[in-house]
């Protein structure tokens, strides 16, 4: 469905509100804090923790996925819209939760996943047994299939996870029946957004969660509801969290423009409440400017900016997604968001240890080839400073305060991320991302739980990146935080305005208000102007006051 045609575009002046220079924090509840030491973090772990991203600087928190699921692929399968798996608690546990962050001055920003359900969810456990054109399959995307005897696929597509994106089902009768698409896990299948009880279905479930007092939703996989009409074949390979290759046509399953008509009922639902509640859309879509079309006036508030993320640690490469996603969300008058890590991507303090080209890997472990892990945690640093002087709104993915890397000796016997099972054993997945983080040095589990119990293992190394070990430690990864993000609020950084003063192959500089940001990518130390005044840096100077080789400096000009 396309209502594009005759949508009335807004005004785009310039959005206003405590989301567009918020710095969110993401909290994976399994790998946070477990309370009950079962070995998976919940509820009330994350709230007994919540004095930690006070002291930090955050200024809202956003929650995975904490719903009822068979944790198919970590509670991504939704059962329950509506209630707390018994893993993590219970509904009461998420009500105290969200007051006693609002007690705090935390926003609460929760996830919702509506491209696709569990296999486990009410709905479909009634599409099952129904018959095919009945209504209950109208809710999902069931078809019949090609041949004589419906035994292929309705076409060609291949799941995000690896392997089909179709699965066939027995019918009441014993025969072999109609196909359900399923873009990622076959015990995800994927709802009917042309379905109006899907919509109202949906725009329920906002009001509960609103009703309960949360500031707004993460929308997993917001550019995948509505599929191309015909379903028609698509031969491109299907690579986990890519969007659409600027050069090429755009797939039959993303980025579709009847997407927005559901954004537009959702922003009105959300606009009726107080509090300025927001929607964030996951949409891995570029260009930039096709990505902007999620945070018109009327639609989203946010949308990641994962081209940011995938952009390699050069200059140029930096300069140029810069300037483009600070143009593109302009034209629309949306905040720019930046992103360093989340749940879905091996972390940025292994990532920028690789090789600049290297392609982004999908999970390291042991025989890949392995970063540079000094590197990668100089460069990380640097990145986070860059990143945390840019106006708009930052994302934090829990660990990154710490420096923590990418597990990358997880065995593989521990790994629990569908890619690995559907990729054949060639991607090794988002677990090494996902372990649970280290608190204190010497207790068990690192502090995650009162413990040794982990449902991923931690790593030996995992002692050294503790708080405890780091906090009040002057260098260290989470005072190089806490003092970033001070001095972020302090100069209204999140609400400035960016000029380049330098975008040359070697060194990246701009200004935003009063404060003047310097990165150096070249093989030699950059100098400060004469009379700078340094506020911050991720790496200390040299002894004549040049910054060196991947090293980010805040100063203010003479």
């Amino acid at each position: 469905m396309n209502t594009n045609a005759t949508h009335q575009e807004p005004s785009a002046g310039p959005a206003t509100g405590w989301w567009t220079e918020a710095v969110i924090y993401q909290i994976y509840p399994r790998s946070f804090a477990d309370s009950d030491g079962d070995g998976i973090g919940d509820l009330p772990g994350i709230t007994a923790r919540l004095d930690h991203l006070v002291e930090l600087g955050a200024d809202a928190i956003w929650l995975s996925p904490f719903y009822p699921s068979p944790q198919a692929d970590a509670g991504y399968d939704v059962a329950d819209y509506r209630d707390v798996d018994p893993l993590f608690g219970r509904l009461a546990d998420a009500d105290r939760l969200i007051a006693e962050a609002r007690a705090r001055g935390l926003r609460v920003i929760v996830d919702l996943v509506p491209n696709h359900t569990s296999s486990a969810h009410r709905w479909f456990q009634a599409a099952r047994p129904a018959a095919p054109g009945s209504p209950e399959r109208a809710r999902y995307v069931f078809r019949d299939g090609l041949g004589p005897d419906g035994d292929r696929p309705p076409n060609d597509w291949r799941s995000v996870f690896g392997g089909p994106a179709w699965t066939r089902v027995t019918e009441p009768d014993g025969r072999p029946g109609q196909w359900y698409l399923h873009l990622f896990d076959p015990g995800q299948p994927d709802l009917n957004w042309d379905n109006a009880e899907v919509r109202a279905e949906f725009l329920d479930v906002l009001r509960f969660w609103l009703d309960r007092g949360v500031d707004g939703f993460r929308v997993d996989v917001a550019h995948g509801l509505v599929k191309q009409a015909d379903l028609a074949d698509w031969q491109e390979p299907q690579a986990i969290l890519s969007g659409n290759e600027v050069d090429k046509p755009r797939p039959p399953m993303w980025d579709q423009d009847g997407v927005h008509e559901v954004y537009r009922d959702w922003r009105r639902l959300l606009d009726e409440y107080p509090g300025e509640r927001i929607l964030v859309a996951e949409a891995w879509v570029e260009p930039a400017e096709r990505l902007a079309r999620y945070v018109r006036p009327d639609e989203m508030h946010q949308a990641f900016n994962f081209e940011y993320l995938l952009a390699a640690w050069t200059a140029p490469a930096q300069y140029a997604v810069v300037t483009r996603s600070l143009e593109a969300t302009d034209k629309v008058g949306a905040p720019t968001t930046w992103v360093l890590s989340n749940h879905d991507v091996v972390r940025h303090a292994s990532r920028l240890g690789l090789p600049v080209g290297t392609p982004k890997p999908n999970g390291i472990g042991v025989g890949d080839p392995q970063p540079d892990a000094a590197l990668g945690l100089r460069r990380a640093r640097a990145a986070s400073l860059l990143m945390l002087a840019l106006p708009g709104s930052a994302y934090l993915f829990q660990g990154e305060e710490l420096g923590l890397p990418e597990h990358m000796t997880l065995p593989d016997e521990a790994r629990q991320d569908p890619t690995w099972e559907r990729s054949g054993h060639t991607e090794r997945g988002r677990d090494g991302c996902r372990v649970p983080i280290p608190w204190e040095a010497d207790a068990p589990s690192y502090g995650f739980g009162p413990t040794d119990a982990s449902w991923l293992p931690q790593p030996p190394v995992w002692a050294e990146y503790a708080l405890d070990r780091q906090r009040g430690v002057p260098g260290s990864t989470y005072e190089l935080y806490r003092t970033a993000l001070r001095l972020r609020r302090e100069h209204g950084l999140g609400r400035g305005t960016l000029f380049w003063l330098s975008s040359g192959d070697e060194v990246l500089a701009f200004r935003n208000g009063e404060v003047a940001v310097l990165t150096n990518f070249g093989d030699a130390a950059a100098p400060l102007p004469a009379g700078a005044e340094v506020l911050h840096a991720s790496a200390p100077l040299t002894a004549d006051g040049a910054v060196p080789i991947d090293v980010t400096v805040w100063y203010r000009a003479a």
